[in-house]
């Protein structure tokens, strides 16, 4: 990845001082750019990294996802046109041309709403009681933190752990949760008199 990024800083603006090139997860590789040209340079230079040891891009697979522009040049690997389309799915999230969440949100409600339904006998049952139940919220908080315990474990420079700490400016649009996971996060830690140092020192 290092020798495909070589050509420049053409990602998107994250923060002021930080730049967002890719994202990647063992051979899934998003790569992000602000215009044709860039996308065009850094296609073309994954696509050269990956020959020189003996890799092979599948051009089948490989998607383009234009935001707000119009498709008048394609992007091509080996003269070959990469197809454009207006969503796709990265690591079990659904990406879009409106550069939102919904349709990822809606895609994760209908699946849990699935998974809930499967298991419906067990919720009904009256063999089980109340106090063999593990409330749902419990267990929601015992991963989220030990995911976000993970996740301090990393690089300073890490874009997952920056993006845990980053907070946004702007306010949230209507029917958005009331807190963010930085939010919720923070109120956990004043229930356990705990604060972002001590976080860190202990992950």
């Amino acid at each position: 990845m290092k020798t495909s990024k070589s050509v420049g800083k053409h990602g998107i603006q994250c923060t002021s001082r930080m730049q967002l090139d890719d994202l990647y997860f063992a051979d899934d590789l998003a790569l992000l750019s602000q215009t044709k040209q860039q996308m065009q340079e850094k296609t073309n230079s994954v696509a050269a990294a990956s020959a020189a040891v003996g890799l092979n891009i599948h051009k089948g697979k490989s998607k383009v996802l234009r935001y707000n522009t119009a498709c008048t040049n394609p992007i091509t690997i080996d003269r070959e046109y990469l197809e454009d389309v207006k969503t796709f799915t990265y690591l079990g999230s659904i990406i879009d041309e409106q550069g939102g969440s919904d349709a990822g949100v809606k895609a994760r409600i209908s699946k849990a709403r699935s998974a809930y339904l499967q298991l419906r006998d067990i919720w009904n049952s009256k063999q089980l009681s109340i106090n063999t139940k593990i409330p749902a919220e419990e267990e929601i908080r015992k991963k989220r933190w030990k995911w976000i315990e993970h996740t301090l474990r990393k690089a300073p420079n890490c874009v997952t752990r920056q993006a845990l700490t980053w907070n946004p400016e702007g306010q949230r649009e209507r029917e958005r949760p009331n807190n963010t996971l930085r939010q919720e996060m923070e109120i956990d830690m004043r229930k356990t008199n705990k604060n972002w140092m001590e976080l860190e020192k202990k992950a």
